[in-house]
């Protein structure tokens, strides 16, 4: 029997995302999800690893002198977890990230947080170009509404529904916190 190595990658969970700037955003329940998550995680005594994005631009919501830049309680590290930093959309590059991984022999990643279709969306991607078997928490990350070059504005929930779409069996398995917990309550490893 295969011996799999797992990795929860919590994506952004941070006060930025607080901030009104962003306006309306779906799935309200997100951080419920996550902490869910993370809870079983440590109860099966898997890797976990939590992603900040870090701006170098003093009036940036997610500069280190900033309240933004901290965690949302939810999704506080525990001291024996990694923190890797991050200044672009995407957890692999300009990180130590997938160097973690390989040395640690992970090769099944789930990945949860904010927002699906920036940060979250790079990540499942570049996870699943770099050949992990990588899952995605649907309930577990949100959206914020946005508008197009031409000014259309896009609900929330349109955009991480379609996000999620753009990712589903392509990049990675998208699956919700309850199914994930169902199907890997059994695991050991």
């Amino acid at each position: 029997m295969q011996h799999h190595q797992k990795a929860l990658i919590m994506v952004d969970v941070q006060k930025a995302f607080e901030h009104e700037q962003w306006g309306e955003r779906n799935n309200l329940d997100a951080e419920k999800n996550i902490s869910r998550l993370l809870t079983f995680w440590r109860e099966k005594g898997w890797t976990v690893i939590h992603i900040q994005h870090t701006s170098d631009q003093p009036h940036s919501l997610f500069h280190p002198a900033n309240e933004g830049h901290s965690f949302k309680e939810v999704a506080k590290p525990l001291d024996e977890e990694t923190v890797i930093q991050k200044k672009v959309n995407s957890s692999f590059i300009g990180t130590n990230l997938e160097e973690q991984l390989r040395s640690n022999e992970i090769d099944t990643i789930v990945i949860a947080g904010l927002t699906t279709p920036h940060c979250v969306s790079t990540t499942t991607r570049m996870s699943g170009n770099l050949g992990f078997d990588t899952y995605l928490m649907s309930d577990a990350t949100a959206a914020f509404g946005l508008a197009d070059q031409t000014g259309t504005y896009y609900d929330p929930e349109t955009i991480h529904r379609l996000s999620l779409a753009t990712l589903h069996d392509e990049f990675a398995t998208v699956l919700t916190t309850e199914q994930l917990i169902t199907n890997w309550a059994s695991k050991s490893s």
